[in-house]
């Protein structure tokens, strides 16, 4: 058995279940928005090019070893970048950092690619990936899996380098808008 497989290949789904009709993607959309998550941004790059993304899909798999997972639209820059350096970092957006947010959200008028860097200040932990100063946390990562899942990649990471403040409001995403959630 390939050693390099961790799915469980004698596990089965419900049989009883698999003609069962899936909701739409509008509903799945329209529930998920009362979903709660906190705000990322997702930043690749090295010394010719940089990219980034505002993220919600960001989740711990294990904390021994010290694991996230990172979901990245197939169809964006950052996803090709992150699969040619295998790293990116994980910025833990605070509440005051929201423009940053939009930014890399694409959601001002005639900000994207380089031009996203301009909001806040940059510099590199260990990856070289950019890191955002001030930012709640930082976890620098090197890829080590990826998944091929529909739309996107699933990154599974392993966290080389960590940076937190310990003041700030954390930025949140709820019903289509932005909130800050106070410590």
């Amino acid at each position: 058995m390939n050693q390099h497989i961790n799915q469980l290949l004698d596990w089965t789904p419900n049989a009883d279940l698999s003609d069962k009709p899936m909701v739409s993607a509008d509903a799945h959309r329209n529930g998920m928005r009362h979903f709660a998550m906190g705000v990322s941004t997702i930043t690749t790059g090295d010394d010719k090019a940089r990219a980034g993304l505002t993220a919600t899909a960001v989740c711990s798999v294990t904390a021994d070893p010290p694991r996230l997972v990172v979901f990245v639209n197939k169809g964006v820059y950052a996803s090709e970048l992150i699969l040619k350096n295998g790293a990116l970092c994980v910025n833990i957006m605070a509440g005051d950092q929201e423009e940053i947010a939009k930014a890399f959200a694409g959601m001002i008028k005639d900000v994207q690619g380089e031009s996203r860097f301009e909001y806040g200040h940059w510099d590199t932990l260990v990856t070289g990936a950019p890191a955002l100063q001030n930012a709640l946390a930082n976890f620098d990562c090197r890829v080590v899996k990826v998944f091929d899942e529909s739309t996107h990649h699933a990154f599974l990471c392993e966290v080389l380098a960590t940076r937190e403040r310990d003041d700030g409001e954390a930025l949140i995403y709820l019903n289509g808008g932005f909130r800050q959630i106070p410590q």
